[in-house]
């Protein structure tokens, strides 16, 4: 049969679609950007027809309103990283939250720790053979329709096209439904002189050459700023915005010199303005991979020169780094630091590095600690972390004894923190700091 015929059998409205769900049922739904919005808001308004149903996902840039305390009877949110809209649920345990690296997550399908019974997701429209593109969210969206036994798809005429293994046929999908609404947009931030600071000092540690993972927010988008000079960068990263165009355009980064998809920017999801999805629609030299291959250490680490900057909540004086939660409270998620700065710190010539501002709450704390706060979760051991940096400076910590690690972190802290670390690294090492 040909494939629009097939097509056609299959299209269906949103609110017809979500009665497919059961209650009881895993709902595996695409990420981020890639949430499919008219999906969830008929599954919200047919809540009525549920019990305990599970909704599975990362970060959701959408309202969350399944999360909402009279829908307790109906959804139960699992978080595999804890975004905005959901963090109060998670925190009034009203949803849960499950820790987990992001390369792990296809295989939590896969090998039926969490089976899925219902992948929702949102596609661009089929091109000539019939296949859709997973646009702007690859990561655990694919891999979860792979395992799915009911695919219902959105098929939205403002996805990009993105390239990589980044498609499905549409006679793999149950349910289709059509719709046009632009895909949700994400303002960069606020670049403010800490920012600038310590975008500059990260800059220091980029190589010509050099292959990149940049998170997303002020300070990744900072450091895009200092690196107007530098020569044939490279992008392998689970995600970019709109700073990266830039300098593709520019000719800063061209990927000519990487070792591992030479040519080519690869990333497992995307997230930024209309500028940015307007840049990946059928760009050949932008691939999308589901995040079990990107992200994989393994795989990170064949990029040489391969460099990792992320960010954290907190760093202890022995360089344990906080990224995801504040004291007992699940912030966020891990995410794909601790496979960054494992994959980095394995590339030839590669370099991690944990960037953040000296202070937070407005100055009155210190992000760098003698103890992490009392229930707090250790993202990233202090065995992996290799660089911190802050606006007052670079921590190399790599080979140093705990004491120099001390010493060392001390002296790109805040100056008005620096006597109560300097108490502590003293009581603890017996001698004087010097």
């Amino acid at each position: 049969m040909d494939w629009k015929e097939i097509y056609k059998s299959k299209l269906t409205t949103s609110e017809e679609a979500v009665k497919k769900i059961k209650s009881k049922d895993r709902v595996v739904i695409g990420h981020a950007v890639g949430e499919p919005q008219r999906l969830i808001e008929a599954m919200v308004k047919n809540k009525d027809q549920y019990e305990d149903v599970e909704l599975v996902h990362m970060v959701a840039m959408g309202k969350g309103e399944y999360t909402h305390p009279e829908m307790a009877p109906h959804f139960r949110h699992n978080a595999l990283f804890v975004g905005g809209s959901t963090r109060g649920a998670v925190a009034e345990a009203r949803a849960d939250y499950t820790p987990c690296f992001f390369t792990e997550i296809p295989r939590l399908f896969k090998d039926e720790y969490l089976p899925v019974d219902v992948a929702m997701v949102q596609l661009s429209r089929p091109d000539e053979h019939g296949y859709c593109s997973f646009g702007v969210s690859n990561d655990y969206t694919k891999p979860a329709t792979e395992c799915a036994k009911i695919v219902i798809a959105e098929v939205n005429d403002h996805m990009p096209r993105t390239m990589g293994d980044s498609f499905i046929h549409v006679s793999d999908l149950d349910y289709i439904v059509e719709t046009s609404y632009p895909i949700i947009e994400l303002n960069p931030p606020k670049i403010g002189d800490v920012e600038k600071a310590i975008g500059e000092n990260c800059a220091t540690l980029v190589e010509d050459g050099a292959t990149l993972q940049l998170g997303i927010g002020a300070i990744p988008d900072a450091v895009l700023l200092f690196l107007k000079d530098k020569k044939d960068l490279g992008i392998h990263s689970e995600m970019f915005s709109d700073g990266v165009v830039e300098l593709v355009e520019s000719g800063v980064i061209n990927n000519k010199r990487k070792t591992l998809h030479k040519g080519k920017m690869v990333v497992t999801f995307l997230m930024g303005t209309q500028r940015l999805y307007d840049f990946v629609n059928n760009n050949p030299s932008v691939e999308l991979y589901p995040v079990d291959y990107v992200n994989n250490p393994y795989v990170i680490m064949q990029n040489e020169k391969m460099i990792s900057i992320n960010s954290c909540i907190q760093v202890d004086l022995m360089g344990q780094v906080v990224s995801e939660t504040i004291g007992l409270k699940q912030f966020s998620g891990v995410g794909g630091q601790v496979d960054y700065v494992r994959g980095a710190s394995m590339s030839k010539g590669g370099k991690s590095i944990i960037a953040i501002p000296s202070t937070a709450s407005k100055g009155k704390v210190s992000r760098i600690v003698p103890l992490i706060d009392e229930g707090s979760a250790v993202t990233t051991s202090r065995n992996d972390v290799h660089y911190v940096v802050t606006e007052y400076g670079i921590a190399n910590l790599r080979g140093k004894t705990l004491k120099e690690r001390g010493r060392a972190l001390i002296q790109i802290a805040h100056p008005d923190f620096r006597p109560m670390l300097i108490k502590e690294w003293e009581r603890r090492f017996c001698t004087k700091f010097e």
